[in-house]
């Protein structure tokens, strides 16, 4: 009964203030108390209680009374901070107190004109503490940067959020300030050698700490959209300045949880059905905090305007220390922590058991894979430590696995752009195509062809089931996936027959009249495959026999670009047969039917899918620079060339005959192995350059550019040498033809090897805003998950009920 007499004494002080006409004082304690002081009151109760309705209504017809409400809450926060939170009625006030603002502040930075509230200065607030009405109003603590204090100094409270090393707590102001939090680290790992003892009471405080955190750090949502990528979130900027003393301690803590996490733990079959894992939400606040701080733009932070604003900020802004911390972890022990923890957690969910659903899967690989994101790109080091050894191998298979699995679902478009990102970034190393030879043996369940080969040919049977049977909202990306394949293609010391005949297909698709004729930019496509295969034949030519045997096969297809047609009465032909869609032939009678054992096919989101909107993404001209690997295998950066602009329908031309931004629409419609990507593509542009007229002089623009002259040349040589011994031998096993290209050579016959040119990832605003707005899109779509639970949870609560008569 004493429970359900708390929550009607809680709902009916919710009523109280949505009703009250006049404004209640700040002195009026007993009032205000019973927000919080109530020791039975839950994070649920808090939601169920307080309505979104009723708190709109407060802030439209009541706003001084949820200005009181936010300021108590917070002085109460600073309280506990400041005595440390010596009983368990004031733990639970603090507790009571990070619900009520975690209810409450979505609905403040919804509404422009409250924006600026917690950035103001409240009257009587001095710098130190929030009750002392002696200090000067000017030297007053806006109320954001007391609450992120508060917060901080509770993330590091002991017998709260930490263990206390004393028998005897901290019982006053200057302990808890004399706490060295860099004692306190949560668990061990980066620079923490000690792993405290687990105790889940500490971790469901830190969650609902941090849950809070990221509630303020969230304001950023609800601005309205800009391209100044200058501007900074004020709540982080302060949070990660030298304003927070615990800056180090607390990024330390939150990158050795979230590495250090296990979800299989002891291996106990269907242990996660029977213990609850409280460690798991701590780590996935823990992560989201990571990436949400982690930003590094210069400007000053956005203050939103407000009657008191501060005093002006200094025009280039405080130093992240989060990002400062990140980008000086330099001892490879560290590095190793956090390489194998984040393969840990990203292979997770490919695990495979013989008992169904015996093994917990994590759900917030995402924000893992931004994470890994950020320590590439602020920590060089880390980047060439993952790229020494085969360990990034362990980091490849998860995201080929990813894209492969999300490739038909449009509401995973954002998995599928970072994904890309991450394998473009390292793609530009020497190493990562060096190390892309080891042999696949893993086999995760994929459905792509089975196949025997290494890790290149994983990466290329996947890149050509996403542009083959992918959704329409990928075709942006396909510059990106073949100037991986490019990258990548120097060190590729043996491909495999279905990884062959892959990029064979993908060319022979690109290549026909229709598709190149039909968009300004198509035809970079194939100029990145030609690429590919003269990189292949030039410089690794003698472990290659299946892909000189493809290409053989396929001569034709070469003959037929180099024989391409430009007049104008042939342009007209193949836009016409462009228009002729073949018949749709069943899917099962393509030559893919047999995929890898245990694997399931990529699905469409269900219909009402939640789905994120993204910003576009920069053309593969401003997400690379190119630079070229000199004889000491060290790369030269070239200067950008400036070609005069293709007069494109979507604005966006391309630097060079290689590089453009993929701006193409396609209909999803599959047909057999020969024509599925061709006839996919037939639909490209409908919309976008429905105007395109192409024009001879065009075509002759590009066309005498094509790289044929390598594969010309290695036709002209092996072709007849092939046809003469199939019919000497009179062989009709293909065996026999590829052993004697296994053992033929084309030394002193081939061009003057080219200079090898990787295209390496540039960080530049364009690909700054797309992750921070896919971060929040990601971050809002898991709290909207997670809130849709907690409605059905509530539902059941309360048609039970439970506490509500």
């Amino acid at each position: 009964m004493g429970n359900t007499d708390s929550k009607l004494n809680f709902r009916k002080a919710v009523i109280q203030l949505t009703t009250k006409t006049q404004p209640v004082e700040a002195t009026d304690d007993v009032f205000w108390d019973q927000f919080w002081a109530d020791t039975t009151t839950t994070v649920q109760d808090v939601f169920a209680l307080v309505p979104a309705a009723e708190i709109r209504a407060v802030r439209e017809e009541s706003p001084s009374n949820l200005a009181t409400l936010c300021y108590k809450a917070v002085e109460k926060l600073v309280q506990g901070a400041e005595l440390g939170c010596p009983t368990e009625k004031e733990k639970q006030v603090v507790l009571n107190c990070t619900r009520m603002l975690s209810r409450i502040l979505p609905y403040i930075f919804e509404d422009p004109d409250w924006r600026g509230f917690f950035w103001s200065t409240i009257p009587g607030a001095g710098r130190a503490g929030m009750d002392d009405e002696e200090d000067d109003d000017e030297g007053a603590r806006p109320l954001a940067e007391s609450l992120l204090l508060a917060l901080a100094d509770l993330l590091f409270c002991p017998d709260f959020t930490i263990h206390s090393h004393k028998k005897g707590r901290p019982d006053s102001v200057e302990d808890m300030q004399s706490l060295d939090s860099c004692e306190y680290i949560w668990e061990a790992g980066v620079g923490f050698a000690q792993s405290p003892p687990l105790n889940y009471i500490h971790d469901l405080n830190r969650t609902e700490l941090l849950r809070l955190l990221l509630t303020c750090f969230s304001e950023v949502m609800y601005l309205p959209p800009t391209s100044d990528n200058s501007i900074l979130n004020p709540w982080v900027t302060f949070f990660c300045s030298t304003e927070n003393r615990h800056a180090l301690p607390l990024f330390t803590s939150l990158l050795n949880v979230v590495c250090a996490y296990d979800p299989v733990g002891y291996g106990i079959p269907y242990n996660h059905l029977l213990f609850s894992d409280y460690r798991e939400q701590l780590v996935e606040q823990a992560v989201q905090i990571l990436i949400v701080t982690l930003e590094h733009e210069g400007g000053p932070p956005y203050r939103p305007p407000s009657p008191s604003s501060m005093e002006d900020q200094d025009s280039t802004g405080p130093n992240n220390l989060f990002v400062n911390y990140l980008s000086r972890i330099h001892r490879e022990e560290d590095y190793d922590f956090v390489l194998k923890g984040l393969a840990r957690l990203l292979t997770n969910p490919l695990t495979q058991t013989y008992l169904p659903n015996s093994t917990k899967k994590i759900q917030f690989h995402q924000e893992l894979l931004v994470l890994f994101w950020k320590l590439c790109d602020f920590n060089k080091k880390f980047l060439f430590f993952v790229l020494k050894s085969s360990d990034v191998l362990d980091i490849l298979v998860p995201i080929l696995y990813y894209l492969n699995d999300a490739r038909a679902d449009q509401s995973r478009v954002g998995l599928m752009h970072i994904g890309v990102f991450i394998l473009l970034l390292l793609s530009g190393e020497r190493n990562f195509g060096v190390r892309l030879n080891k042999p696949y043996s893993l086999h995760v369940p994929m459905d792509i062809p089975v196949f025997t080969g290494t890790h290149a040919d994983l990466l290329i049977v996947v890149f050509h089931k996403i542009i083959t049977s992918g959704h329409q909202r990928l075709q942006p990306l396909y510059d990106c996936l073949l100037t991986i394949v490019v990258n990548v293609s120097p060190y590729l010391k043996s491909l495999s027959m279905v990884a062959a005949n892959k990029l064979l297909h993908l060319l022979e698709a690109f290549s026909t009249n229709w598709f190149l004729f039909s968009a300004p930019q198509n035809h970079h496509l194939v100029f990145f495959l030609l690429e590919a295969f003269n990189n292949i034949i030039q410089y690794q030519f003698d472990g290659n026999c299946n892909l000189v045997y493809a290409i053989i096969r396929k001569r034709n297809v070469f003959h037929q670009l180099a024989n391409l047609p430009s007049d104008p009465a042939s342009i007209q032909k193949a836009l016409q047969r462009k228009r002729k869609s073949p018949d749709v032939i069943s899917r099962t009678s393509s030559q893919e039917t047999v995929s890898m054992e245990g694997s399931r096919p990529a699905v469409p989101a269900e219909p009402g899918t939640l789905k994120a909107s993204l910003v576009a993404m920069p053309g593969i001209d401003k997400l690379t620079e190119k630079s070229q690997v000199s004889e000491d295998g060290t790369m030269i950066a070239l200067p950008q060339m400036e070609s005069p602009q293709t007069q494109e329908p979507s604005g966006a031309a391309g630097a060079s005959d290689t590089e453009s931004v993929s701006g193409r629409d396609t209909e999803d419609v599959f047909y057999t192995e020969a024509e599925m990507a061709r006839s996919r593509l037939s639909s490209i542009s409908s919309s976008t350059v429905s105007h395109w007229n192409p024009k001879p002089d065009w075509v002759l623009s590009w066309k005498s550019k094509l790289p044929l002259q390598t594969i010309m040349r290695l036709l002209q040589v092996l072709v007849p040498q092939v046809e003469k011994i199939c019919i000497d031998k009179g062989l009709t096993d293909e065996s026999e033809i590829l052993k004697f290209l296994q053992h033929g050579t084309l030394v002193g016959l081939l061009p003057v090897p080219h200079p090898i040119l990787i295209r390496k990832y540039q960080a530049n605003a364009g690909t700054a805003m797309w992750f921070r707005t896919y971060m929040w899109g990601v971050i809002y779509l898991r709290l909207a998950f997670f809130y849709i639970c907690f409605v059905h949870l509530l539902l059941h609560i309360l048609f039970d009920g439970c506490f509500l008569t």
